[in-house]
């Protein structure tokens, strides 16, 4: 893809008036995330006419509450998953070279107190390297007191005996899944947000369809489709029980959600480029401080969540768990005060049948490809960095079952996304111009560059946002095409009524501002219990 293309409009109404025209598509997808979006561009690169539905905003689930990190997975490699780390790790560098303005290299410092802490981990990073070959990121190395210290200049220095240096990535999710967005529209892909499925449509006990209601102007609308996708998540039993009650089937659910919770303090807790990672808590889980975007994501969590709820609430012992273990290796530990942000995803972990799914630290993290004998095909699980992977094994059922004419794949394999572009600025920095890569110029060129609203967003930015990546509220722009609302909630606050007055102007439309800072305020609370 020429890095000069001017970028393809995304007027709403242009893309309602192709929705609205009779037309049978070769396959038609339900879900705007990671996975959706990955299928739609994948078939569209292989010359399949492809619609995609999206009910909220692209990525507004799960695909932009991740821990921000392109990984080969470490701790698979612990579980003895050699089959999921190879795809993990070939996919990296897939991922990396299709979008390095949104995802890079990043190194990673795990501190040893105990004299066995870093042969042992060392020994399996090493094993890391070896499966990685060629597509490494660079050596494991082990660092010593002075060295472990030098890169991670904060860390509590109190019985430190040294640590190991590995790598992996980091990237910016939600403008990544932007990316996947529009550059399936480049190859042809219908793709719509805020247009939300109604029900499917059946004939002869097959699904053969969907209808799909607008939900700015109400309006509904009948697709036909030789195939259709459910990529929708954690959410994805909702899709499957319909299909089930209306061809007289039973369909049990296969999705155990897991509950994720991030916190975002100030970089000055983690003045680095590097990113501490304590591969064992004191209850076994892992523990991440990564530097991102000007600040300090501390996290994750993994807890049983039974609710699906678009906007998920953190657990107060979730959030003491993250300051209680970020105070054991940081030598300032954060505080409640401290928070910029708070905000939580929800995993979509497979369950095996019968399985309850209490412990959801020992489901699966693969993904799942399931086809009903109506034809629905389901695909949920999995994580961001597989995403390709996962488009690839929805293609190939949709073959093996006869929805889709065999077509070759790999198209994907060196489809740069839009934008892509080498970038000198790491993710790491606060954000900018650069995450538009070679789209920066365009940005540049459109009233209000030089008005700086906040957080590294222009009013140029919001203009671009509306006319060329799908934005329609405020939360579209600071949580999603910015990611404002992740990094300082506040400051969000602050700038939302200038971003809503220009999307005002540009749309033509509510930006829903009054809903937002409500989100606003969500996360900047920390409950009670």
């Amino acid at each position: 893809m020429s890095t000069d293309t001017p970028p393809l409009p995304t007027v709403r109404r242009e893309l309602l008036s192709r929705l609205a025209k009779p037309h049978h598509y070769d396959i038609a997808i339900v879900g705007g995330g990671a996975t959706g979006l990955g299928v739609a561009l994948d078939a569209a690169a292989r010359g399949f006419s492809v619609v995609l539905v999206e009910s909220n905003d692209f990525a507004k689930g799960t695909s932009s509450r991740s821990t921000k990190l392109v990984h080969g997975g470490v701790r698979y490699l612990a579980q003895g998953n050699i089959t999921l780390v190879r795809e993990a790790l070939r996919e990296r560098t897939t991922l990396l070279a299709n979008a390095p303005h949104l995802a890079q290299p990043l190194p990673f410092v795990m501190p040893s107190y105990k004299v066995w802490e870093a042969p042992f981990y060392g020994i399996g990073l090493k094993i890391y390297d070896a499966l990685a070959g060629k597509a490494g990121l660079g050596p494991t190395a082990f660092l010593n007191r002075r060295e472990t210290l030098e890169s991670l200049p904060t860390l509590e220095s109190r019985g430190l005996k040294g640590g190991v240096q590995y790598w992996d990535g980091q990237f910016d999710d939600a403008r990544l899944a932007l990316a996947l967005a529009r550059t399936a529209a480049r190859q042809g892909a219908l793709l719509v947000n805020y247009c939300a499925v109604t029900r499917l449509i059946h004939e002869d006990g097959k699904v053969t369809g969907l209808w799909v209601k607008d939900r700015e102007t109400g309006h509904v609308h009948e697709l036909h489709a030789g195939c259709v996708v459910n990529a929708t998540g954690v959410w994805v039993d909702r899709l499957r029980l319909q299909d089930g009650q209306a061809t007289g089937r039973d369909a049990k659910p296969i999705v155990a959600p897991s509950q994720g919770v991030h916190i975002v303090v100030d970089r000055e807790f983690l003045p680095t480029d590097h990113a501490l990672l304590i591969p064992k808590t004191a209850d076994g889980r892992v523990l991440f401080a990564v530097p991102w975007l000007g600040k300090t994501i501390l996290g994750t969590t993994d807890t049983p969540r039974r609710d699906l709820a678009r906007e998920p609430l953190p657990f107060r012992e979730e959030i003491d768990f993250i300051l209680r273990e970020s105070a054991r290796y940081l030598s300032r530990a954060p505080s409640l005060s401290d928070i910029k942000s708070i905000w939580v995803g929800l995993r979509p972990l497979v369950k095996p049948a019968d399985d309850d799914a209490e412990r959801t630290k020992s489901l699966s993290r693969e993904h799942t490809v399931l086809v009903s004998k109506s034809g629905l095909v389901t695909v949920t699980g999995g994580k961001w960095t597989t995403y390709r992977a996962m488009a690839g094994d929805v293609l190939e059922k949709c073959f093996a079952a006869g929805l889709l004419p065999t077509r070759a794949g790999l198209s994907t394999d060196h489809l740069r996304l839009v934008g892509a572009q080498a970038s000198s600025v790491p993710i790491s920095s606060a954000p900018g111009l650069h995450l538009y890569g070679s789209e920066a110029g365009v940005v540049q060129t459109m009233r209000g560059a030089d008005h700086d609203l906040g957080g590294g967003l222009s009013e140029a930015m919001v203009r671009f946002a509306a006319r060329y990546e799908y934005a329609r509220t405020v939360e579209d722009v600071l949580a999603r095409r910015s990611r404002l609302l992740f990094l300082d909630a506040a400051l969000a606050r602050t700038v939302a009524p200038a971003v809503a007055a220009l999307l005002q102007q540009e749309n033509g439309i509510d930006a829903q501002l009054p809903s937002f800072l409500t989100l606003c305020d969500q996360y900047l609370t920390v409950p009670a219990v």
